[in-house]
């Protein structure tokens, strides 16, 4: 239970390993849904290849877009690539980065579903039992009156009459299943070397430095998009709740209550101050409007040793003649 916890912490931990999660259960979702879904041969020429590569195909095209539309890398990307430069050059070493973290989780689910359907061997059997020779097995089915591409098309249908009794078909189907387990373990070792030769070989040609920096960049946006969605949303409720009391005050009579001081009223007072402070000065349409477009067309500069301005009011005293004689801040 305790390393069931540890898991979860860390795939909560950062929109990153959020995003490695999703991926992870798509993967997981792929198998169960493939060893739940029940494959049946048409067991016709014209058909077996046809169903079979749709089968094989389809599928994992959908995974692959699934896994693109929740995967957060890409809002983020298309954020970074899309907006207009304003006062923050683009990187394009960070949406490179971000594109190329995307495809990978993307693929996974689609990857597990080939290599399942592969070691497996069901789909390609009903692919490619056409195209064995018969002629390397005995016994097989000559007194039907089908040609011999109609029978070896339906070598799958483990069913049919015409192979009761005869081992012709799981020789068949035990060639073909070889050739298929060998096509998937060859795909895994293929993709183990590769991601193995990308780990030892990325290191020698790449400044790790520069992949550190486009790593950190990457990351930035992806929490500076989140906190600015955060200061959105509280703004947006402080907001709201100022215009439905004000709406609430206007509906008021204008009488006049001789009432006893509540002791209560300066904290009263405080809250009212602390949501004026949380608006930051923004309390008109027009003001937000502005606001958010120029967060849009004009980000700010990735510089934070700016202090942000904060007005004082300032009370200057004059006499009757209009002469300034002190201020007070």
């Amino acid at each position: 239970m305790d390393r069931l916890k540890l898991v979860l912490q860390y795939f909560q931990s950062n929109s990153e390993s959020i995003s490695n999660g999703i991926c992870i259960v798509l993967a997981l979702v792929s198998v169960k849904l493939y060893t739940s879904f029940d494959f049946n041969c048409p067991c016709l020429p014209q058909y077996n290849k046809l169903y079979s590569l749709g089968v094989m195909i389809v599928p994992p095209v959908i995974f692959f877009f699934l896994g693109v539309l929740v995967n957060r890398h890409t809002g983020v990307m298309m954020d970074e690539w899309l907006r207009p430069a304003g006062n923050r050059p683009k990187n394009p070493a960070v949406v490179k980065y971000l594109f190329s973290a995307m495809i990978q989780r993307a693929l996974l689910a689609p990857m597990v579903w080939i290599l399942v359907t592969l070691l497996d061997g069901k789909i390609f059997i009903c692919a490619f039992s056409v195209s064995v020779d018969p002629a390397l097995f005995s016994g097989a089915p000559n007194n039907t009156g089908l040609d011999m591409t109609k029978i070896m098309a339906k070598v799958p249908c483990k069913e049919d009459v015409i192979f009761r009794n005869s081992s012709f078909r799981k020789a068949v189907s035990r060639y073909v299943r070889c050739y298929s387990q060998a096509v998937g373990w060859s795909i895994l070792l293929l993709l183990i070397l590769l991601g193995a030769l990308g780990r030892l070989v990325k290191p020698c040609f790449d400044d790790h430095a520069k992949f550190l920096q486009t790593r950190y960049w990457s990351n930035y946006l992806d929490v500076e998009q989140r906190l600015f969605d955060e200061t959105c949303v509280l703004h947006a409720r402080d907001f709201a709740r100022k215009c439905v009391v004000q709406f609430f005050e206007d509906m008021r009579e204008d009488t006049i209550l001789h009432l006893p001081h509540p002791p209560f009223f300066a904290v009263i007072r405080e809250d009212l101050e602390d949501e004026e402070e949380r608006l930051h000065g923004i309390t008109k349409q027009e003001q937000v409007d502005q606001l958010l477009n120029k967060w849009y067309y004009s980000k700010p500069e990735l510089d934070v040793t700016r202090f942000a301005y904060k007005p004082q009011p300032c009370v200057t005293w004059e006499d009757c003649e209009g002469r300034t004689l002190y201020s007070d801040l």
